[in-house]
């Protein structure tokens, strides 16, 4: 007969909600192969007799017959007349072994993967938080979102496409979609965009890899900013690229620190409207000298402008791709923080030479984005609906930020300081005292607060300490409580 925990475990396979809609003898089935797979049930070991598992799970004689039955056709066990049922020997599924299998796997987990697989694997991807918690940064409002509006409108694009709205959509994405965003990013950017150079892709993420790939051998060296989003740089490290790291000041990134490179780097990636994280604002005589860089090296600029509609102070700066007369930028734009990240909708504006590579190249990656959502925020833009979200959420943003920092300089002046971004969805802030930035994030996690340090985002991980506050996604009450938590919690670290 089974032991006591072999016998519970059958009963939990029977009980567990995501087995609920198999028949009972396939889930005794399936408990009993796994048993057997993961050597909780050896080779040669008997099972129990139909009748007394039966009896022991309250279920029929024939339902237990119907599970060995089945385990004796897979090759699981071996029925004998007059003796009963017995796990099969089977040298590749014994115990020993693949508890061996186990024991590698948890020693080298990327032992089988290629080099640069192994480097993707060790780098750790970009995770976002599923059920975001303050301060977690780049997370926009969802819950004020006119999701009726949204529904109408997903409604009137699947009566009017029908069915053709569930079929493979074009890789470059759905026309009106592209229309819609041209539009909008030669209005509110001062881009130079059409639709036909418009490629509609998943993310903003997406768009990076794609640049890093097409664009790029192993080993060519790429200007990034110092401190970097680490999206990026994970994605050129994943490509095989060498990333050579620039200084950023309160005027951007140092362009003229371009000029003198030996190497010859093959592009600049950057976010000049509101570089991530800092929040500075590349100037104007530093967006045409790096024009001129990319032109005279016939080098290339990625330019993300991923948050660029929140801006809270003065009127936003025209983009770079909308300046350069010389075609060598790819303009990157998301949807994820201005609507939603369900959306998965993101975008390029790219020079007519890359349109149809990087097009191609998309269709190996996941061929198009989802029909239905590229059709229903078409319409939402071009009812005028993006924009007045946009607006509304721009002062509800701008509100927080100002509640955010006033907090900060109340709350949490003995420890940091507030840099106030002119635009964004986060907030920088300075350790000013001596608490160490690890033991202030890990004190904060242990509040139920989330905080992304500053200095791991540097080439050399040794910028300034400090982290990001990010404040649209929360309301003034949710950020007064988080921060008293961390008032108490960097005063607990402070006393220790």
């Amino acid at each position: 007969m089974f032991k006591h925990s072999q016998l519970e475990s059958v009963k939990a396979w029977l009980a567990h909600p995501a087995h609920a809609e198999l028949p009972l003898h396939a889930r005794i089935q399936r408990a009993l192969r796994q048993m057997i797979l993961d050597g909780a049930l050896g080779p040669g070991k008997p099972l129990p007799a139909s009748r007394a598992l039966a009896k022991s799970l309250g279920l029929s004689r024939d339902t237990i017959e119907a599970a060995y039955a089945q385990l004796h056709a897979e090759g699981f066990i071996d029925r004998r007349v007059g003796s009963g049922s017995f796990v099969a020997e089977m040298t590749e599924f014994s115990p020993g072994l693949r508890l061996s299998h186990r024991g590698a796997l948890r020693r080298s987990p990327a032992s089988n993967l290629s080099e640069r697989g192994a480097a993707i694997f060790r780098g750790g991807g970009v995770r976002e938080q599923l059920s975001p918690r303050p301060f977690a940064p780049g997370v926009p409002e969802t819950r004020s979102f006119p999701l009726a509006l949204w529904q109408r409108l997903e409604r009137q694009v699947l009566k009017e496409t029908g069915t053709r709205a569930l079929l493979h959509g074009d890789p470059q994405g759905a026309e009106p979609l592209r229309r819609a965003i041209a539009d909008y990013v030669n209005l509110e950017r001062g881009a130079r965009a059409h639709p036909d150079r418009v490629l509609v892709l998943t993310s903003s993420q997406q768009a990076v890899a794609l640049c890093a790939n097409m664009l790029l051998d192993p080993g060519d060296r790429i200007f990034i900013e110092d401190p970097a989003y680490y999206g990026a740089r994970k994605a050129f490290d994943a490509a095989g690229l060498e990333s050579a790291p620039i200084r950023v000041d309160d005027q951007g990134i140092l362009v003229e620190q371009l000029r003198d490179d030996p190497r010859k780097a093959k592009a600049v990636f950057l976010t000049p409207s509101h570089q991530f994280p800092t929040g500075a604002t590349l100037a104007l005589d530093r967006r045409l000298s790096l024009i001129e860089w990319a032109a005279k090296h016939q080098a290339w600029i990625i330019e993300d402008d991923y948050d660029s509609e929140f801006h809270y102070a003065g009127k936003p700066m025209a983009c770079v791709q909308g300046l350069d007369q010389h075609d060598r930028t790819v303009y990157i734009g998301t949807f994820t923080k201005s609507l939603f990240p369900g959306l998965r909708v993101g975008y390029v504006v790219l020079p007519p030479q890359l349109v149809k590579p990087m097009t191609i190249a998309r269709t190996l990656l996941d061929g198009h984005t989802a029909s239905i959502a590229q059709l229903t925020l078409a319409r939402f833009m071009e009812g005028g609906h993006f924009g007045a979200h946009v607006r509304a959420m721009r002062n509800v943003y701008a509100e927080r930020l100002e509640i955010l920092a006033s907090l900060v300089r109340t709350e949490l002046s003995a420890f940091v300081e507030p840099r106030v971004p002119i635009g964004g969805l986060q907030m920088p802030c300075a350790l000013t005292g001596d608490l160490p930035e690890r033991a202030v994030i890990d004190a904060a996690q242990r509040v139920g607060v989330e905080l992304l340090g500053l200095s791991a985002l540097h080439a050399s991980g040794n910028g300034e300490a400090g982290f990001l506050m990010g404040f649209a996604a929360y309301t003034p009450a949710e950020l007064e409580v988080a921060v008293k938590q961390l008032s108490s919690a960097f005063r607990t670290v402070k006393s220790a």
